[in-house]
């Protein structure tokens, strides 16, 4: 395979969390996506090459991921559920595109999110299962497709300066749904499930024929 590489920039007060104690998360990322990751405690530039010895060039993708997540303020731990969760997805709120570049904007909508002591975010946090990092210019979140865009609605209405008692009868509805909808999966007979794929699966190819 020839070599295949990523490369991402964290902050650099960052590097540490993505190194570790005694050097543990870079090795774990290495290990666990078959990578090899070169890192610039000067620049945070970091560098991931791929091992001839990787069977899935895509795992390139979800390393970057990781490193990205890291640097985005999520400990190593939380990072890992991009690793350890199939259906996980990482998803970042860049506020320069909201507010541009006014510091004084954007720390303003990093206090609505976090909230009082942090009351807001883990509001959020405890009623999605997703994990949400304020950092930087950015908000970001962790969760399976579900969690994540409940959260990511979430933290939109309160950036586009809905009130809090609001956001939040939006977060225990979405949690009454998105238990409902697990409960409903869990329910459904596997006959049942291979039926409806193999339905949908009909219809797809009629669809293309």
């Amino acid at each position: 395979m020839a070599n295949v590489s990523a490369f991402v920039k964290i902050p650099r007060e960052r590097i540490g969390a993505l190194i570790g104690s005694d050097g543990r998360v870079k090795e774990k990322i290495e290990d666990e996506f078959s990578v090899d990751l070169s890192i610039s405690s000067t620049t945070g530039d970091v560098s991931i090459l791929l091992k001839p010895t990787a069977q899935d060039p895509s795992v390139l993708f979800r390393a970057k991921e990781v490193i990205m997540a890291i640097g985005r303020g999520f400990s190593p731990d939380h990072a890992f559920r991009l690793l350890n969760e199939e259906d996980a997805v990482l998803e970042v709120i860049d506020l320069r595109e909201v507010v541009g570049k006014s510091q004084s904007d954007q720390k303003r909508l990093k206090g609505r999110v976090i909230g009082k002591e942090g009351k807001t975010r883990r509001i959020i946090e405890e009623l999605t299962e997703a994990n949400v990092s304020v950092y930087g210019h950015t908000i970001s979140v962790i969760g399976d497709m579900d969690q994540a865009e409940v959260a990511r609605n979430a933290i939109w209405k309160l950036i586009k300066g809905g009130q809090h008692r609001t956001v939040y009868r939006f977060l225990h509805k979405k949690r009454q749904e998105l238990k409902k909808k697990k409960m409903q999966l869990w329910e459904t007979p596997p006959e049942r499930l291979r039926a409806k794929y193999d339905t949908n699966t009909q219809d797809t190819n009629s669809r293309a024929d």
